[in-house]
């Protein structure tokens, strides 16, 4: 991993810590994340699984998509594509 990448991690990981949970006691239930995996976990995913640009892009998309008239459910990251067009399997 490359230093941004993992300065990216610790944000994210901050807004978990401390920001989240502000959040959810102000606005209650309608303050949570309309999909599993929440939002923030998501995007830790994706930065983890496809690098710092391609999973901030990821993630960004899936916060947009994140609102009352949106989507919800399970939306898992997409796999990692090789050069020959084949999805990764995750181990």
């Amino acid at each position: 991993m490359n230093p941004f990448q993992h300065i990216l991690l610790l944000v994210i990981r901050f807004y978990r810590l401390v920001l989240s949970p502000a959040k959810n006691a102000l606005f209650g239930p309608g303050g949570s994340c309309r999909f599993s995996p929440s939002c923030s976990a998501y995007a830790l995913d994706a930065i983890k699984a496809h690098g710092a640009l391609r999973g901030c892009w990821l993630g960004l998309r899936r916060i947009v998509r994140c609102h009352p008239w949106g989507g919800c459910g399970h939306d898992p990251v997409p796999a990692k594509w090789t050069e020959f067009g084949q999805a990764k399997t995750p181990r």
